[in-house]
């Protein structure tokens, strides 16, 4: 049986470990608590002035400023953040909360085994190793992946970069839509503390690639930033919606295998799906089985993921990909995703993994998983917002598909009401819902005081309904931001 160790951390608390290493990084070794509630993890070589001021900041005012806040208690689920520092002889350590239970697998080959991003983003493990049980649906990647994106806003609205976003650094569980971003504690303050790492392979941005070999004095030389990290952050949004790389593809820029990763992921890094340039298709008949279909971007193309990640992935990939000041933020990717999932749709096939697919916007959607086509009839909501002058409805470029038993939220019903961490508790609560009943579709008020079908010019009072027919208009609030909605029918 393993020794306890116990040791007093800087703050005056006891910490009790147990002497077994469970696993090992790049720079720690990291052991249990004796009732494994948190790890603590002991890097291998000494740690300068410079650093151990970093782990004084983090675990102290970086934190206190995250966690000590209104709402801070959210944050807890989406960090795994070092809480203390522990020295055990001329070793420095840091105290970390345990992983919670569902990000390890609970069935298939890894029962027990943490679920790193890998085996999420890519084809080919997913096709070869996960059980379906493990995968979750295209809708819980989408929550995951706004999740992350929240993450890493946060991060960097307080002027921190982790610098080494990846998914070896992103703990993920599919089944739940649930993410949580570890290894806080490399975080980077420009001009402060610089980065320790210059990232994993396959997530480092193209620049810093590009003047690696530069002097660390160089001005031209470019490290891990905050602009970085929102390429990593798109590279991981797309991998964890398409299970492929958005950079690697057929080209070959160089016979020297090492010399061609260094050129085609930096100086030469171009999207596999650029609409202009196409040389670096991914070659079909190149790839292994296991990553098919999702290899093949003609029949699984990044537009599946609808016109707002279309636009982003454009900017990140291709205006972006070798000019960092173009790259979206993660602000922008987190109301991109949360307005993508309002256009989402079950598949109607029981057998299809993915189990939701996004509107395409077409007289004839289409899952693009399993290929069902949707049958019966689709309503879609356009919203419209009120103009500054009153008396008049602008469009928001933002839509609602419905579904039976679709909930509608404070957030859909006024502009000024955001889906993020700010919700408040009685935002939360579904304010009225949609059903196909007796071959319509209706909207029942549970919650709404000013529900108003204008073509009627009729209050829909709580507890009633109105039909959504073509070209229906109803205005969903009379309050200050309410947003009016136009229906629109699809059907096939």
């Amino acid at each position: 049986m393993a020794k306890t160790i116990k040791l007093i951390a800087e703050d005056g608390s006891s910490i009790e470990f147990l002497d077994d290493v469970i696993g090992s990084g790049a720079m720690k070794d990291v052991y249990f608590s004796t009732d494994k509630s948190y790890v603590v993890g002991f890097f291998r070589v000494p740690q300068d002035a410079n650093a151990l001021d970093r782990l004084h900041n983090i675990t102290g005012i970086y934190r206190e400023k995250i966690f000590n806040q209104d709402g801070g208690a959210y944050w807890e689920d989406l960090f795994c953040w070092p809480t203390k520092i522990v020295k055990w002889g001329d070793k420095v350590g840091i105290v970390c909360p345990s992983y919670k239970k569902h990000f390890f697998f609970e069935s298939g080959n890894f029962k027990g085994k943490e679920k790193e991003g890998k085996w999420f983003a890519s084809a080919k493990l997913r096709n070869k190793f996960l059980p379906a049980s493990e995968k979750g649906t295209w809708l819980h990647h989408f929550q995951m992946c706004i999740r992350i994106a929240r993450a890493v806003k946060r991060l960097h609205a307080a002027g921190l970069a982790h610098s080494d976003l990846s998914y070896k650094n992103v703990l993920v569980d599919p089944s739940s839509g649930r993410a949580a971003i570890i290894d806080i504690d490399g975080l980077v303050v420009p001009g402060k503390y610089p980065p320790d790492v210059v990232g994993t392979p396959d997530f480092i941005a193209p620049e810093v690639l590009q003047t690696r070999s530069l002097p660390l004095q160089s001005p031209q030389k470019s490290l891990p930033s905050i602009k970085t990290d929102r390429h990593a952050l798109a590279v991981l949004i797309y991998m964890y919606l398409l299970y492929r790389h958005p950079l690697r593809g057929g080209k070959v820029n160089h016979v020297d295998t090492a010399k061609d990763e260094e050129i085609s992921m930096g100086e030469k890094a171009l999207f596999i799906e650029n609409p202009t340039d196409r040389s670096n298709l991914p070659k079909v008949d190149q790839l292994d089985k296991s990553e098919l279909p999702q290899g093949d971007v003609t029949k699984m193309p990044y537009t599946i993921c609808g016109p707002y990640l279309k636009d982003l992935f454009d900017r990140a990939f291709i205006v972006g990909l070798h000019n960092p000041e173009k790259r979206p933020t993660a602000d922008e990717w987190e109301h991109a995703l949360i307005k993508t999932t309002d256009l989402m749709q079950p598949c109607q096939n029981p057998q299809c993994e993915a189990k939701w697919f996004v509107f395409d916007n077409s007289t004839s959607p289409c899952c693009p998983f399993c290929g069902r086509q949707y049958k019966g009839i689709l309503p879609v909501l356009n919203f419209y917002c009120s103009s500054r002058k009153g008396g008049s409805y602008l469009p928001e470029n933002y839509r609602l598909m419905v579904y039976d038993k679709q909930s509608l939220y404070m957030w859909h019903v006024n502009r000024f009401v955001s889906a993020n961490e700010k919700t408040k508790a009685e935002d939360k609560v579904p304010v009225a819902d949609f059903h196909f009943f007796n071959n319509e579709w209706i909207l029942i008020n549970r919650k709404l005081d000013s529900l108003i079908d204008t073509d009627a010019n009729r209050k829909i009072g709580i507890g009633e309904y109105v039909a959504l027919t073509d070209g229906k208009k109803i205005l969903l609030s009379q309050n200050d931001g309410g947003r009016l909605i136009v229906v629109q029918l699809v059907k096939n």
